[in-house]
């Protein structure tokens, strides 16, 4: 049985582990914002964020280019974004963690994806952003074609 002493260390490493969390959802989001505000300023136009389905999650769709086919617009192209961010790169750059798993995922969720909206004969591509953080600045790395 635990004594008072123990449950509280057992309490309060709980709720470092829960700020961790929390901290590195913050970073997630900024540098996903980071990214869409890239991506707009490049011309693509966001067309969702944090799609997710049972196969996976996909941070950034994108379209680059648009074409008018009897007067309805259709992207030229379908950009699949992962964008990974991080403080420091101690346990290797952003793009390194988009592992062979995390993009099987990602693939699966991008076919789910098309087929759901009903997306044919448009050709798409997989990009890694990364983003590297410091107290005050960022540095943004837009990596095409990826796998």
């Amino acid at each position: 049985m635990q004594n008072k002493y123990e449950k509280m260390l057992e309490r309060k490493a709980k709720i470092e582990q829960r700020k961790k969390e929390l901290q590195n959802q913050m970073i997630g989001k900024l540098g996903e914002d980071i990214a869409a505000k890239y991506l707009e300023s490049k011309g693509y136009k966001i067309l969702e964020r944090n799609f997710r389905c049972r196969q996976g999650e996909i941070d950034i769709i994108a379209s680059e280019g648009v074409s008018v086919i009897y007067e309805q617009e259709k992207p030229e192209k379908i950009v699949f974004v992962e964008v990974k961010t991080r403080k420091s790169v101690s346990f290797g750059t952003p793009a390194e963690a988009v592992t062979e798993a995390k993009q099987k995922h990602i693939k699966a969720a991008t076919q789910y994806y098309l087929y759901s909206k009903n997306i044919k004969d448009t050709e798409i591509r997989f990009d890694v952003i990364e983003i590297y953080l410091t107290k005050t600045r960022y540095k943004l790395n837009h990596i095409l074609q990826v796998f």
